[in-house]
């Protein structure tokens, strides 16, 4: 993981914040995983990258699948018959990149000597200067009211793109071919057959995967045209343990993207809190995104990272290289040189693009329908950005230092009632853990310190 150091100041990212504050079990893409056999199969998150230009689309389902390749099948509601070209087999590690350039971070602040500071502050005022057998196959399927629309092997994964005239005939054909369906799956099929929508099934070719030599399966990428930007989520939902989380990378060429049908929300950011928390991150980020969670009713998107991909500020990873970008599907980059890292407006021949990092903990009860998007002309940038202040420790004397000493005590106090009411924490306990029952922050110089000082 690279670091950036600034004078004063290290910038540190909160690694892996989709892996490392999410469950542990077998994850979710948009749709809904369905076992083999008795194998029980819970989805408790998912990484979704949307490359949208237009009617334009390409999604990429990251997977962080637990269990045996043989187990794994995936269903997912899409919008038109897609064609073998139209589907592709991604990279995991740029989802991880991308997850890693957009995670909310953790700067760090190192305060200077403040009778050093007066002087400083005195020399930039004097110096101041102006100023982002397939027949029979097939036959069984129409007997169901289910036709086959197309069949693909692409990479590891055997591939069907399925319609159907009713949802029992559906969930029939799935069952009879070896897929457990979820209780509570046929409803929330047949509201998709309404709206016209095909099925893409995925199961994997367990040959296929043992050529390829990975270890985790790689994730599944789709590129289609339809007026609908949407996500479909509410599959995900029939056979989930619980509230899942949903992290969505958004690149598009005009600005960032919201949901319509829900509330969109800037999680809290540009917080001071108390020094200790730099251990524990991943803690203060679970309960912090809880506590919000709470505060929205269970019922709002959350906006963790908007940017101008052509920069960033600071780079909590290094920015994502135009190869990988056009990797996700960032098609309009063909004519963009390589150097570029321009936040001038996009437009044709193909600027960076602009990411949005979208994250929500959903269920059936607080999000009913599926997501709805729309993208923004909005570029203004966001982060979800946390900081720690060090205090000065030396024995600087000076009118500024004896004033900065009295103060240090009242901002550690406000940083202790900041994480309190951010997390939902005891305050009693925090302020144990920055010991404010005892002396704050450097020493008071003593009297005699003062005696022969020059």
């Amino acid at each position: 993981m690279k670091r950036l150091f600034l004078p004063g100041m290290l910038c540190l990212a909160a690694s892996c914040l989709g892996t490392a504050l999410s469950p542990t079990p077998a994850r979710s893409f948009c749709g809904f995983y369905v076992a083999t056999g008795d194998a029980k199969l819970f989805n408790q998150s998912s990484q979704v990258v949307l490359v949208r230009d237009a009617d334009r689309t390409v999604l990429t389902m990251g997977s962080d699948f637990k269990g045996a390749p043989a187990e794994f099948a995936l269903v997912v509601p899409v919008p038109t018959v897609l064609e073998r070209d139209q589907i592709h087999v991604g990279d995991a590690k740029i989802v991880a990149h991308l997850d890693a350039y957009s995670a909310p971070r953790l700067v760090e602040y190192f305060d200077e000597d403040p009778c050093m500071m007066v002087k400083y502050e005195k020399m930039m005022l004097r110096n101041a200067a102006p100023t982002a057998s397939v027949a029979d196959e097939a036959s069984a399927a129409r007997a169901l009211g289910v036709t086959i629309e197309a069949r693909y092997a692409v990479g590891e994964y055997d591939i069907l793109i399925l319609s159907a005239k009713q949802s029992s005939g559906l969930e029939t054909w799935l069952d009879q071919n070896g897929y457990r369906i979820p209780p509570g799956a046929s409803r929330v099929l047949g509201s998709y057959l309404k709206q016209g929508m095909k099925f893409f099934v995925a199961k994997v070719n367990l040959k296929e995967h043992a050529k390829t030599g990975f270890q985790s399966l790689r994730p599944l990428q789709m590129a289609y045209e339809s007026p609908k930007f949407m996500l479909p989520i509410r599959l995900g939902m029939v056979n989930a343990d619980g509230p899942q989380e949903l992290f969505v990378y958004a690149l598009t060429r005009e600005g960032r993207i919201e949901t319509t049908n829900y509330r969109t929300v800037k999680i809290p950011s540009d917080a001071e809190i108390p020094e200790y928390v730099k251990d524990v991150f991943p803690d203060f980020y679970r309960a912090m995104f809880r506590t919000a969670v709470e505060r929205e009713n269970g019922s709002a998107v959350f906006l963790e990272y908007a940017w101008d991909m052509g920069w960033c500020d600071p780079c909590a990873s290094d920015p994502l290289t135009q190869e990988e970008l056009r990797e996700l599907g960032v098609f309009w980059l063909e004519d963009a040189p390589q150097s570029s890292r321009s936040t001038r407006r996009p437009g044709p021949g193909g600027s960076m693009p602009f990411v949005t990092r979208l994250h929500l903990r959903y269920d059936a009860a607080h999000f009913p329908e599926d997501l709805v998007f729309q993208e923004t002309s909005d570029r203004s940038n966001f982060q979800g950005r946390y900081i720690l202040r060090h205090p000065w420790t030396g024995t600087a004397d000076c009118p500024a230092a004896e004033e900065y000493r009295r103060s240090l005590r009242q901002r550690r106090e406000k940083e202790a009632a900041t994480l309190a009411v951010l997390t939902g924490w005891d305050i009693d306990e925090i302020r144990a853990k920055m010991k404010l029952d005892g002396s704050a922050g450097a020493e008071p110089v003593k009297w005699y310190q003062r005696l022969w000082k020059k």
